[in-house]
């Protein structure tokens, strides 16, 4: 018995147009180039906070305990969301490592441990109804969460030092350098900057009334000039004074937009040319970056200044304006040239023919 051999077509790929897995590659997505693994734990964490999240707004609406005219789940809600964005950036981002794999590996597990138990602590406070930030009661369950908050510093130099890691590493694509060495520059900017939130606010002791009725003791807070301020929505930044998580936030999630932009970038060079060097989709990301971090020393140099982030002044401004000028015109030169050198690398051929 004879057996027909099967003759399958393959579409041939058309010259000097990426494939999609190359778009994606060139946009940063690691699952699709080179099989890296992303990094487990910080995975998984990611996954959990985001469900942590999703659950947290779900059960706003049928939960009406409320502290300080919040619901008990807005806290928990936002460092959800804030660790689900960030732990699967970091897994994203030490999957690149070309060196030192292991020991990049083990600092992303020591971020990972410390995150979980600070989104626990913070969820089971939500869950009591409760304060779990600047709460200075004496009962077990709060020695509790404050302990956990004393390894925070630990996290943050585990970020510092992947950061530095980070340093010695050769991604192959420019832009996905640019992103992973701007991004870390900014989330580690973003989590110094949480550090300043006490200092800069002021300690301030005080009495305040949880969901459950009870008063509890307090020392220091988020706001500068009003320690507890009146939140704006969902965020819960201060309305009535400056507030350092304005800039926390703004920090520590740069990397998220900086991944975005590389993924769009790499998407787009399958339609411009000129995007397809990848030298081109570093500089916008690094003058992306520039612009991103004077938006970040904005929002600082607003909150020292005891200033809400929904009121700027005209120095506010002037400043946010700024920083936004700066990058869309190092964007637009770099776009110019690039469109220039591929219009000259065009015509060549042309002109070779005759």
């Amino acid at each position: 018995m004879s057996t027909t051999p099967v003759i399958t077509a393959h579409r041939p790929k058309t010259p000097g147009r990426p494939t999609a897995a190359e778009r994606a590659a060139d946009a940063g997505l690691a699952l699709t180039h080179g099989g890296r693994r992303w990094h487990r734990p910080l995975l998984v964490l990611g996954i959990a906070c985001g469900v942590v999240a999703l659950a947290s707004l779900l059960a706003m609406p049928f939960d009406d305990r409320t502290i300080l005219g919040e619901s008990v789940w807005v806290k928990s809600f936002k460092f959800g969301f804030s660790f689900f964005t960030y732990c699967l950036s970091l897994a994203w981002l030490l999957s690149h490592m070309t060196k030192l794999r292991r020991t990049g590996w083990v600092f992303g597990t020591v971020f990972a441990v410390i995150s979980a138990a600070e989104v626990g602590v913070i969820v089971a406070a939500a869950a009591m109804g409760t304060f779990s930030h600047f709460n200075a009661s004496d009962d077990a369950f709060n020695q509790v969460v404050q302990g956990a908050f004393q390894f925070v510093p630990v996290m943050f130099l585990a970020n510092v030092v992947i950061a530095v890691l980070v340093l010695f590493q050769r991604f192959g694509d420019r832009a996905v350098t640019a992103v992973i060495r701007w991004g870390l520059l900014l989330s580690s900017l973003g989590m110094f900057a949480a550090f300043f939130i006490v200092t800069v606010g002021g300690q301030g002791q005080r009495t305040q009334v949880d969901a459950n009725g009870n008063e509890v003791p307090l020392n220091a807070g988020h706001g500068v000039g009003d320690l507890d301020g009146n939140g704006m929505f969902l965020t819960g930044w201060s309305t009535t004074g400056g507030d350092m998580r304005v800039a926390h936030f703004i920090g520590l999630h740069g990397i998220q937009v900086l991944i975005g932009l590389a993924m769009l970038l790499g998407f787009l060079a399958a339609r411009r040319v000129w995007l397809r060097d990848d030298r081109v989709r570093a500089a916008v990301v690094r003058w992306s970056a520039a612009g991103y971090l004077g938006v970040f020393a904005t929002a600082v140099w607003q909150a020292v200044r005891g200033q809400s982030f929904a009121s700027p002044d005209a120095a506010s401004l002037a400043a946010y304006a700024a920083s936004v000028l700066l990058a869309f015109a190092g964007i637009a030169i770099t776009v110019a040239r690039a469109r220039r050198t591929a219009a000259v690398d065009a015509a060549e051929p042309a002109h070779a023919l005759r």
